[in-house]
């Protein structure tokens, strides 16, 4: 979408400035007859005698004209000032909106209208107006419903904008549960759109809905759970349909396609979902989709992100996404272990990621080198809560993951790995750093295994971890 044309420009002429100076907009030079003539002008549009034009006139009331566009895209631009959006709230342009959006069939017309609102909702007391006005909340609700990718992704900034304000968020959670199509309308823009913006703009609008409302993600999970139609319920062995899932992963895609790093909002999703069964459910009861977003992942921590090419700080860049992609695959993990695509050959690509997320993190917590703290194992043990919080979630998801792939190694795999470098000596010692003293008991069941395929190593392994030679 091409830049919105700059507002217009104060008048040039001393004398018709000081005339004008009661005309400007609170503290800017902004003139409010100007704005009245745009809104006059908008409100002619959607005139009755403009409205009940014959069917020829339909493509004619679909195009805008090019003079009206440019001053209501003067008109967006100058809504981001705080002045500017109390002096509209003031002269009820949003009850004009209201009209141009309930009326027009313009698409342009429209994702401005909303597009200006969404700017006026960025200020708290004029979101609190928009969201107590349920005619208007209505509408805009409609507005999901609609063809137009720039009015869709205008539509859905609105709604994160109104959602991201805790005074009123309930308000809207409540709208949208009243409205079970906008969940046909949000799967289908998931499964479907290849807009990338309104794809991750989308995807922000569910995180938002699902962090605040459980209950409500529930209902979507669940809404989606249906018998294949060609089958009575009786009858049928197989599992039930998802939709919301499969929908999910399709955005995730496209949206990888075009950049990972986007990528961020549709795992945080996923990692949402896994945090009630009916969500894992609805993820692992689905063998395609399981599988499918079982290989995006694994393939998004084994082969894209936190690479051993990569600089360590890059961890900071990634931390979000990779904890929310290794919790869904811990969890899918954990809950499917049965599942054909989980097969053991791809634990020793994930204790590979793993280890070298926790050696990057190490890295990135690392004293300077002219520090007076001695480098023994227990000052490496940084709490990690004094310097990010986020890593300390990811570093508590990284070790409950890698703990319970260590519990499901054989003495096959174990050789294969010491083999093959991803257990070598630097990496196990990498490992057992993070996963003692929480998992003891796991590291000792390794030892034991390790000792039948290399006892070299473990013995020295053993020398490095004291704690552990006296249990095995």
């Amino acid at each position: 979408m091409d830049r919105n044309p700059s507002p217009p420009p104060p008048g040039r002429d001393k004398e018709e400035e000081e005339v004008a100076g009661g005309d400007c907009i609170g503290s800017t030079v902004y003139s409010k007859h100007w704005l009245f003539g745009v809104l006059s002008g908008l409100i002619q549009i959607v005139s009755p005698e403009n409205t009940k034009s014959s069917s020829d006139d339909e493509e004619q009331q679909m195009e805008l004209d090019e003079e009206m566009e440019n001053e209501i895209c003067r008109v967006w631009d100058m809504s981001m000032d705080e002045d500017v959006a109390l002096f509209l709230q003031e002269f009820n342009a949003p009850d004009i909106f209201m009209g141009v959006l309930a009326k027009s069939k313009c698409p342009r017309l429209r994702e401005i209208c909303v597009g200006i609102l969404g700017n006026m909702a960025c200020f708290q007391e004029i979101c609190v107006s928009i969201s107590s006005d349920k005619n208007l909340g209505q509408v805009l609700l409609h507005c999901l419903y609609d063809s137009d990718p720039p009015t869709l992704l205008e539509t859905s900034r609105l709604l994160l904008t109104c959602l991201s304000q805790a005074e009123v968020a309930s308000v809207w959670v409540e709208r949208i549960r009243e409205h079970p199509a906008i969940y046909d309308s949000i799967c289908f823009i998931m499964s479907s759109s290849t807009n990338v913006d309104l794809l991750v703009k989308v995807g922000e609008v569910v995180d938002k809905l699902f962090d605040l409302d459980e209950k409500l993600m529930l209902e979507w999970v669940r809404n989606g759970a249906t018998q294949p139609l060609d089958q009575p319920q009786e009858e049928s062995e197989e599992q039930p349909v998802f939709r919301l899932v499969p929908c999910i992963l399709e955005a995730a895609k496209q949206v990888r396609s075009e950049n990972p790093e986007w990528l961020d909002v549709y795992m945080h999703v996923l990692q949402l979902l896994t945090t009630v069964d009916d969500g894992i459910q609805a993820i692992v009861h689905c063998p395609d989709t399981g599988k499918d977003i079982w290989n995006l992942l694994f393939d998004l921590v084994c082969h894209e992100f936190c690479q051993s090419d990569d600089p360590p700080i890059i961890l900071q860049e990634q931390k979000t996404v990779l904890a929310s992609a290794f919790s869904v695959l811990s969890a899918i993990y954990a809950s499917q272990t049965e599942q054909e695509y989980l097969k053991i050959e791809k634990d020793l690509p994930l204790i590979d990621s793993l280890i070298r997320v926790l050696q990057n993190m190490e890295q990135c917590q690392k004293k300077p080198e002219n520090s007076t703290e001695s480098n023994t194992e227990e000052t490496k043990k940084t709490d990690l809560t004094q310097d990010d919080f986020h890593l300390k979630i990811l570093k508590d998801i990284l070790c409950e993951f890698l703990s319970n792939i260590f519990q499901a190694l054989t003495k096959e795999t174990v050789a294969q790995g010491v083999k093959e470098g991803q257990l070598s000596k630097q990496k196990c010692s990498s490992a057992f750093q993070n996963l003692l003293p929480f998992y003891s008991p796991v590291v000792e069941d390794f030892i034991k295994i390790l000792h039948e395929v290399d006892k070299a190593l473990a013995d020295d392994l053993e020398k490095s971890f004291p704690s552990l030679k006296v249990q095995t």
